[in-house]
């Protein structure tokens, strides 16, 4: 292909991106879908062409997914904040993500082995990828949720998305483990090992980078961070704890620097790094989630999802998944409603990058890759719909949508924010205000003054 080619149709799958970013505020349809439809459409143009897709594909999808699930995992972990209050969020919310995630990879895992007459191992590699909620789906589809509903969201699918991986990575590398006793030293090892590595880590970039001079530095602390998961990920380690941590760390300075080690962050320049790696994670997000899914569109063969038996297993793969979620938001929220969340169940990113992600040695020759399609595409419209009717019940009352409704990005909202009608408008906010107060003491300064007249001796009348 032409290299200027290239730039036009890179150039406008973004803007394609920003435009489907749009529809998705307004009509609630997943921009996901979208980006697969655009990618499948893109691949009819190839083949009309006669191009060889197939170095292009498949090299680059599974790069474009790692980035991309650092990246939104980083976006999702500098936007909470750890307080007691929110300890109530943080673990029912964990807690949901893990049982849910462990009888879901079991039901599946029973369904594929019935169905296709498959091992029970490898039915067990295939449906944990299916198991996984997708944070890159959930995080831009919850903004207009309320303050509650959205955070509970976003901690579940950054669970589900961190421990399906721990859980995906610990089968396939203990799969000829004969010992049990082996397996469980080699999970406890491997949890403890990430754990103490990514505090220390973390702890080490915090302090390393608000020393750093120069203008030009966050692209140098997301390629640490990259690299550090590659590490982490070639000595078998739990990399995305890494990810985690670190946000975590960095956006609750005040709670992990305490006693000493305040004395070695400088806060002000800790919170400018902050608010501008805000910036940078969601547009690098976007922009490598929007590749991602049109590269996976691109691998997609509609004629098979006329065969009626892979339609059939994957619609019932997907009412299993809202089955157990119904059961056990009912049991962790009995007293409220669970209503959108119970749609919001989508599979996405996490999905495909683990299932190009299985070994050969573990590949089915009898499963059908297209119930992957089939789960995205279904959850994705069940959680459309949930968030089109029961939307409303998510929002609170009285609030206002969020910014991120006007189907700005990021970057373009912070501009405009800091446009000159807006300082204008905040200058006759304040002069309304110190108006009113105006008003207010102008009658009691009058009211002084006369009571002072009454008690005022009368002059006396100069002599005639």
């Amino acid at each position: 292909m032409n290299a200027y080619n290239l730039i036009i149709v890179l150039a406008c799958v973004i803007i394609f991106s920003h435009v489907f970013n749009f529809i998705s505020k307004r009509t609630n349809i997943p921009s996901v879908i979208l980006l697969i439809l655009l990618g499948i459409a893109g691949k009819y143009a190839m083949d009309y062409y006669n191009f060889n897709q197939d170095k292009l594909i498949f090299g680059t999808l599974e790069v474009l997914g790692i980035v991309g699930l650092i990246m939104i995992v980083l976006e999702a972990a500098i936007d909470l904040k750890l307080t007691r209050e929110k300890w109530p969020i943080i673990w029912k919310s964990f807690t949901v993500a893990l049982i849910s995630l462990v009888v879901c990879a079991f039901g599946i895992s029973f369904i594929i082995n019935q169905v296709f007459r498959e091992d029970p191992i490898i039915s067990l590699v295939y449906a944990v990828p299916l198991s996984i909620m997708s944070s890159a789906i959930v995080i831009p589809s919850v903004t207009r949720l309320a303050k509650d509903k959205k955070e509970f969201m976003i901690y579940e699918s950054t669970f589900s998305d961190i421990l399906g991986i721990m859980f995906f990575y610990f089968l396939v590398e203990n799969v000829g483990v004969e010992s049990t006793n082996q397996v469980i030293y080699s999970i406890v090892g491997n949890i403890i090992i990430t754990i103490v590595i990514s505090v220390i880590v973390s702890y080490a970039l915090v302090m390393l980078f608000q020393r750093l001079e120069g203008d030009v530095k966050l692209f140098m602390l997301i390629a640490v961070l990259i690299l550090l998961y590659a590490i982490g990920k070639q000595l078998h380690l739990s990399s995305l704890v890494i990810i985690l941590v670190f946000g975590l760390l960095l956006n609750n300075i005040n709670l992990f620097f305490v006693g000493k080690l305040k004395e070695f962050i400088n806060e002000n320049t800790v919170n400018s790094i902050l608010k501008d790696l805000h910036l940078v994670t969601r547009e690098s997000a976007f922009v490598v989630r929007t590749f991602f899914f049109v590269v996976f569109g691109t691998t997609i063969d509609l004629k098979a999802l006329l065969n009626l038996e892979v339609f059939a297993v994957g619609l019932g793969i997907v009412v299993f998944f809202f089955v157990v979620r119904f059961v056990f938001l009912k049991a962790f929220m009995w007293k409220k409603s669970i209503f959108p969340e119970f749609f919001i169940t989508p599979r996405g990113l996490i999905t495909v990058l683990l299932f190009f992600s299985i070994p050969e040695e573990l590949t089915s020759l009898t499963f059908n890759a297209d119930i992957i399609l089939i789960t995205i595409i279904c959850t994705s419209i069940v959680m459309t719909w949930g968030l089109i009717k029961f939307g409303k019940e998510g929002l609170e009352e009285g609030q206002p949508a969020p910014l991120e409704d006007s189907g700005l990005s990021y970057f373009l909202q912070r501009m405009s924010n800091s446009s000159p009608a807006s300082a204008k408008e905040v200058v006759l906010t304040e002069q309304a205000e110190e108006a009113v107060e105006a008003t207010e003491v102008e009658p009691e300064a009058n009211e002084e003054k006369g009571e002072g007249e009454e008690h005022k001796p009368d002059k006396e009348e100069p002599e005639k």
